[in-house]
């Protein structure tokens, strides 16, 4: 199954080239206003794609920047911190995209959504916003005879602030974005804690539900947590890696065992909510709500599993 979403410019269209995922994705829409940068695109005689800042967005201090590849997907694919996912690039200029990652910028690019917005009556002018920025690190390369199978990981939430190539793919500039630093860590520390404990809770439940022989043998929430409490170890400004509490608090933003499409759809709501706060300790009582209700869902699994095993 294929899901995803690239840009491509044609000379009176906004079209949508496919990239296959390993993991399939379910999509869904949410525009969130004025929280967004803008690109132009004008078609006709010369080819134009302009970039301009919205909102100002709460950034580090002292913010740094970085002049990186950027991948686009559509509004049903935004990657969150901490979240994995597997890719699989075959065309010629993604492949290119990977080998500028992999030799000159360390590993990294950005994972964003663009999001159309207005497409003018005449049909040769679009505008999208570039929005959920996600600082990409690769874990693992496997070559195919056809492209390769690129394994990710989101590192933390960055905004496009500079558009600076279109071809043959992008690249932009980008600086760091974080939570607001908490008027009393105490709160967070006790609520931290919960989640956690909360996590743990589910993960053990997660493993017993009777899974496919194809089936990962670590959940997605053990994957992410176990990555989140690690000081992730990247060469880039530290601007750029989210504290502690910040990782943790996007952890639970992964689908459980046999989620049903309307359970995935959920998902990817609280996940676009989850990008746009601003507090830490808000997305942890977030998170510690979406845990308690997967919990509920997954015991409900494993008293049917039973009954049918019996």
């Amino acid at each position: 199954m294929s899901c995803g979403a690239i840009l491509s410019l044609s000379t009176n269209a906004v079209a949508i080239r496919r990239i296959r995922f390993h993991n399939p994705k379910f999509c869904t829409r949410t525009l969130h206003p004025l929280s967004y940068s803008l690109f132009q695109v004008n078609f006709g005689g010369n080819h134009r794609l302009r970039l301009s800042s919205i909102r100002r967005l709460h950034l580090s201090p002292n913010a740094t920047s970085l002049e990186l590849p950027l991948l686009p997907f559509n509004m049903g694919e935004v990657l969150v911190p901490s979240e994995s996912k597997v890719l699989h690039l075959y065309e010629a200029r993604y492949l290119a995209l990977l080998e500028e990652s992999l030799l000159r910028k360390k590993k990294v690019f950005v994972h964003f959504v663009l999001d159309p917005i207005l497409i003018s009556s005449s049909g040769t002018e679009a505008s999208f916003a570039a929005r959920y920025g996600c600082l990409v690190f690769i874990e693992n390369v496997e070559r195919l005879d056809v492209g390769a199978l690129v394994s990710i990981r989101g590192i933390g939430r960055v905004k496009l602030v500079k558009f600076l190539q279109s071809n043959p793919y992008l690249i932009g500039e980008v600086i760091p974005l974080q939570d607001r630093v908490p008027d009393d860590p105490s709160k967070i520390d006790s609520k931290l804690i919960a989640v956690k404990e909360a996590l743990y809770s589910l993960n053990s439940l997660e493993i017993k539900l009777k899974a496919p022989k194809e089936a990962l043998l670590q959940t997605r929430i053990a994957n992410s947590l176990t990555w989140a409490k690690k000081e992730p170890s990247l060469e880039c400004d530290k601007a750029f890696i989210p504290s502690l509490a910040e990782r943790i608090s996007f952890t639970a933003l992964q689908p459980i065992s046999g989620s049903t499409e309307s359970e995935m759809l959920k998902l990817q709501q609280q996940k676009l909510r989850a990008m746009d706060v601003k507090e830490t300790l808000q997305r942890l009582d977030d998170s510690l709500e979406l845990v308690n209700e997967n919990i509920s869902i997954v015991a409900a699994k494993l008293a049917i599993q039973s009954l049918e095993m019996q």
